[in-house]
């Protein structure tokens, strides 16, 4: 029987169960939709994927191929997704999904090539043909940052391009017009 599998295995699900759970600033918004819900509340994240690779001395934890996380409403795709926490802090620093990623969160979704979630700076960086979409409402750009907290958010042209938005006027507001 090989002990040295069964224990890193155990440490992989060890650090997913503490390091899972968010610190501080998130506890203050127990049950928040902000920021497509991953990091914003207390509740469990579900992560499917086809291998999980734990690394204690770079302390992080990575989920390859097919990932899917889901917390409460909001759903998370990618390649790979790869978590690094503070063992001292016992916390998430960043969560970095890369590959094909979608997020899922009711009527919005967001699109790009790689998402990073900053945990301390309670941030979300869209990198790389980021598409943000609610209802019809369109945004496009090559990187949008999302600061949670103010619920602000930035969107930047890539080299050569602009920013593209596509809104589309409710029923009532075209109401309101006639």
């Amino acid at each position: 029987m090989k002990t040295g599998k069964g224990v890193g295995l155990f440490c992989v699900f060890l650090f997913l169960i503490l390091f899972f759970t968010p610190g501080g600033a998130q506890e203050k918004k127990a049950g928040s939709a902000k920021g497509f819900g991953f990091m914003t509340s207390r509740s469990p994240i579900e992560i499917t994927s086809d291998t999980v690779e734990g690394d204690q001395k770079q302390n992080r934890v990575a989920f390859k191929g097919n990932v899917v996380a889901k917390q409460e409403e909001a759903t998370l795709y990618a390649n790979l997704v790869v978590v690094h926490y503070d063992t001292e802090m016992k916390k998430i620093k960043e969560i970095v999904a890369t590959g094909n990623v979608r997020i899922v969160q009711l009527d919005r979704r967001a699109t790009c090539q790689k998402a990073t979630f900053f945990q301390n700076e309670n941030k979300i960086v869209l990198d790389g043909e980021a598409v943000i979409r609610e209802g019809d409402n369109i945004v496009r750009g090559e990187r949008v940052i999302y600061l949670v907290d103010e619920e602000r958010s930035y969107v930047e042209g890539g080299k050569g391009s602009r920013v593209t938005t596509t809104i589309v006027p409710s029923s009532k507001e075209e109401r309101k017009k006639q």
